[in-house]
């Protein structure tokens, strides 16, 4: 009984030394703390395992067994959130191609790529808007520590209708188009539409996904047209609602938002040619808004190569891509809500930070452009208890910049330092 005791006395000993060896403190000369709009001086933060277990004034002296990250010099920021990116794809004029050439092996393998530069370009958590269903595995092994990358929330496979922007076959042979539907995330009636929610929770998915308009980048003619009906896209939300999953509506056009909108969806994305009565009902909802002004400028200048997209989408990108930004600016001074995200893929991973210059550009002030992929994008996920913000109990996501970003917002570019759930990415 004695050795009994004696034995589990020294583990748990043991186990009080290791927990205290593994304290680190973070000397940070700035600090953003996620919910506030002011910056604060000489904070240290302390982190224990994967949390924060306090966030003190001043530099507090290391004690012998403690580890020290000096980042004295630069301003310190909770991990990003971007609430749109694709981690299956990156642009490519060969695209096209690649959707008959690619195996779902060689997907798998170029999203650990791209989960690693968005990683290590400061984004700490991501809602992947949707894909083949490999992000659904590329979750699962991030979670599980096998690849290194954000945490990720993800759709799965987004919801379309045939021949819609998102209908997997488009741009296909005849013969090869067939007719693919809810399991393949294409419905045509409000009984398909639920049938396609629970597919997607069966499958594993975080959220909802779909597109409830035409799409720029789509083998199709339409950009902007509505592609739901009212009672599809009711169908959708109150399907995802019982299930406990939020819901995303890729949309450009006006009607196709409207419906969205009224049906309870939690965030339009892009929201090109939203209108001054979308954005009221938007408000009037509690709507969000992720503008993914990156997308638009960069579809736009990529149409310019010849050859670089189909002809179908060129004239889509010319006309649609340049106007994101301009009705942000609108939206946000009307007071919608606005939740940072960007569509990556739809061009190089781990430029996402380029997003945040484009906000400012119209006419965000900095630091609500930052607190936008903080905060509020913690809030809408629903790990506002864990993550978007530096406070004790939540877990140890931070990065830093060697500049003051509400000062300078291009200093985000150059993000030196990221921890991810205690463990050190870039040093």
């Amino acid at each position: 009984m004695k050795t009994k005791f004696t034995l589990t006395f020294l583990c748990l000993l043991s186990t009080i030394i290791f927990c205290y060896a593994q304290r680190t403190l973070i000397h940070c000369g700035s600090l953003i703390d996620g919910k506030n709009k002011d910056l604060l001086s000489q904070v240290t933060i302390v982190v224990e395992g994967n949390k924060i277990t306090s966030v003190d004034k001043g530099f507090t002296k290391p004690g012998k067994e403690d580890k020290l990250i000096d980042l004295s010099k630069k301003t310190v920021m909770p991990g990003l959130i971007d609430m749109h990116v694709h981690l299956e794809g990156e642009t490519s004029k060969d695209g096209q191609v690649k959707r008959f050439t690619q195996n779902e092996a060689d997907v798998a393998f170029l999203s650990t790529i791209y989960a690693r530069k968005t990683l290590l370009a400061g984004f700490t958590t991501v809602r992947d808007c949707g894909g083949s269903g490999v992000n659904i595995s590329l979750r699962n092994a991030i979670n599980a520590g096998t690849v290194i990358g954000p945490r990720v929330f993800t759709a799965g496979k987004a919801i379309a209708s045939t021949g819609g922007h998102g209908d997997p076959t488009n741009g296909y042979r005849r013969d090869l188009m067939g007719d693919p539907g809810a399991k393949e995330g294409v419905i045509n009636s409000p009984e398909d539409a639920r049938k396609a929610v629970r597919q997607r929770y069966k499958d594993g998915a975080d959220f909802i996904k779909i597109t409830a308009t035409g799409g720029v980048l789509s083998v199709a003619k339409d950009g902007s047209g509505p592609q739901f009906t009212q009672e599809e896209v009711n169908a959708i939300v109150e399907t995802a609602k019982d299930y406990g999953m939020i819901t995303a509506a890729h949309a450009h056009g006006a009607e196709g938002m409207k419906r969205a909108v009224l049906a309870g969806i939690t965030t339009i994305e892009h929201g090109t040619l939203m209108t001054e009565e979308v954005m009221d009902l938007m408000k009037q909802k509690g709507t969000y808004y992720v503008p993914t002004i990156i997308a638009g400028r960069s579809s736009a200048e990529y149409a310019k190569i010849p050859g670089y997209y189909h002809p179908l989408v060129v004239p889509k990108a010319l006309a649609i891509g340049p106007k994101i930004q301009e009705n942000f600016g609108k939206a946000y001074k009307r007071g919608v809500k606005i939740a940072f995200g960007t569509d990556a893929g739809v061009y190089p991973h781990g430029d996402n930070a380029k997003e945040l210059g484009y906000m400012v550009e119209a006419g965000m002030p900095a630091i609500e452009a930052l607190l936008s992929a903080m905060q509020v994008n913690a809030n809408l996920l629903g790990w506002a208890d864990k993550v978007g913000s530096i406070e004790k109990g939540k877990l140890a996501d931070l990065i830093a910049v060697d500049e003051d970003p509400t000062k300078n917002i291009a200093a985000m570019l150059k993000v030196s330092f990221v921890m991810k759930d205690g463990v050190v990415y870039k040093e």
